[in-house]
């Protein structure tokens, strides 16, 4: 773009129009990524998004697989794994290794310049474990601090940021952290600087209002039909703390969630949008 006869970088003219620039963050669950078909379909999608981007992945149901095989029980108390010394390095090599950098080739593959991080790499993701009385989940973080300057840097350069769900404390502990908790915080953070929107994608094709319907999408909630359909009992379980967790990413600064199936990049395909 040219202002006053020179060619600005697109980020200078953002701040000159006083325009944000928009930045998409896309979460990617276990059951997609499993799916080699759905993963690769996905990645056309992603590697076709426009602008900045950057994706998160889990990789809970691959981890336990693994565990398995060399000889460690998976441990896991209403829905959330315990993540003992011999969980946490499993974890690290699932995630941080084998689909992180699986993931990195497929996106180079496909011509989509990008480079796998956990929370170590460049400090980017500062947590501290988490302390509970009644129950001891291990090495297990929430995430405090996201370097956002680092972040930038590579976004700056047209690479796409690929983060495993691992962060870590001050003191070089790393840590288990939940998959849709780090794309949200990161997805926060970065709304200082750009006009930020989160991706969830999973198996569902969103917020269902008949969880046996996969068709009954719910297309848009805000906090108050939110709330009405807790107390009808039309989100329940599961569902809450990653509804919660939409909000509360709307709250601090977030512009929409999207939440959706393998399909969610495409155009005119059915969804849930989070909206204030």
């Amino acid at each position: 773009m040219r202002f006053l006869g020179r060619i600005l970088p697109r980020n200078d003219f953002k701040r000159i129009n006083g325009m944000k620039q928009t930045l998409k963050v896309v979460k990617i669950g276990g059951k997609l990524i499993e799916n080699e078909a759905l993963l690769n379909s996905f990645m056309d999608d992603f590697v076709e998004m426009k602008g900045p981007k950057i994706l998160v992945h889990g990789g809970g149901n691959k981890a336990t697989e693994v565990a398995g095989k060399l000889g460690f029980k998976t441990k896991m108390i209403d829905g959330r794994r315990i993540t003992n010394k011999e969980s946490m390095e499993v974890i690290t090599m699932v995630y941080g290794g084998l689909l992180n950098k699986s993931i990195v080739a497929g996106l180079q593959a496909k011509k989509q310049n990008a480079i796998g991080l956990c929370g170590a790499d460049g400090k980017v993701l500062i947590s501290k474990k988490r302390e509970n009385k009644e129950i001891d989940y291990g090495y297990v973080g929430d995430v405090v601090h996201v370097n956002i300057n680092f972040i930038e840097s590579l976004l700056k350069q047209n690479i796409v940021p690929v983060f495993s769900a691992i962060s870590c404390t001050d003191g070089g502990m790393l840590l288990n952290t939940n998959g849709d908790s780090v794309a949200s915080e990161i997805t926060i953070a970065m709304s200082k600087t750009y006009e930020t929107q989160l991706y969830y994608c999973s198996e569902k094709k969103g917020v269902l209002r008949d969880i046996e319907d996969d068709n009954s999408v719910i297309t848009e909630l805000n906090s108050e039909n939110y709330k009405e359909l807790i107390a009808s009992k039309v989100i329940t379980d599961g569902m809450l703390p990653k509804l919660h967790n939409c909000f509360e990413a709307i709250s601090r600064g977030v512009s929409a969630v999207f939440l959706g199936d393998a399909n969610l990049l495409k155009e005119n395909v059915s969804h849930t949008k989070i909206v204030k």
